[in-house]
């Protein structure tokens, strides 16, 4: 099992690829994130010259803020709940079309230790990048046996190597 000092290494250099290859390709990014509560827009800024990639992030914990901020349908939400593929597509394609960014990360997820289903259990997130340059991307991954830190740590590193793969 991997330290959670190795992990926020992992974090750190994954964050400083994300700023220098987007700040080389002359690209932004947005973040939208529920279950991460703003820790990828942190990991990002904790790097020098974040500034030239990173325009804004939306930090939407509530299924209001993802309808009033990132324009998620309430319907959809209803429909599939706030942890779902759609939602994450909506809440990229949402923080895209907010800002003047080329790229939008986004994450909803299960963080526990509470508020797991059988359907969708604890640690339990759903990713989505969404681009300029083509379709929105989807991912989810069940992250089983970590607890609330070790989710949210995993869920930054998984959200920061899509936003490196969305550049190749």
């Amino acid at each position: 099992m991997t330290s959670e000092a190795e992990q926020r290494a992992r974090i750190r250099t994954l964050s400083e690829n994300v700023i220098r290859r987007y700040t080389d390709a002359g690209r932004t990014i947005a973040t939208a994130e529920s279950c991460t509560g703003g820790l990828i827009a942190g990991a990002l800024t904790d790097i020098s010259g974040s500034s030239a990639v990173v325009d804004r992030g939306f930090v939407t914990y509530s299924n209001e803020a993802k309808a009033d901020m990132l324009g998620v349908p309430a319907d959809m939400i209803a429909a599939h709940g706030a942890v779902s593929e759609p939602v994450a597509r909506a809440m990229a394609e949402g923080a895209l079309s907010q800002g003047q960014t080329d790229a939008a990360v986004a994450v909803t997820g299960i963080a526990g230790p509470g508020g797991g289903s059988p359907e969708k259990p604890v640690g339990l997130v759903h990713f989505a990048v969404a681009g300029k340059d083509g379709p929105t991307q989807h991912a989810h991954h069940v992250f089983a046996g970590q607890d609330r830190d070790g989710v949210r740590l995993v869920t930054v590193e998984t959200a920061l190597k899509m936003l490196l793969d969305r550049l190749d």
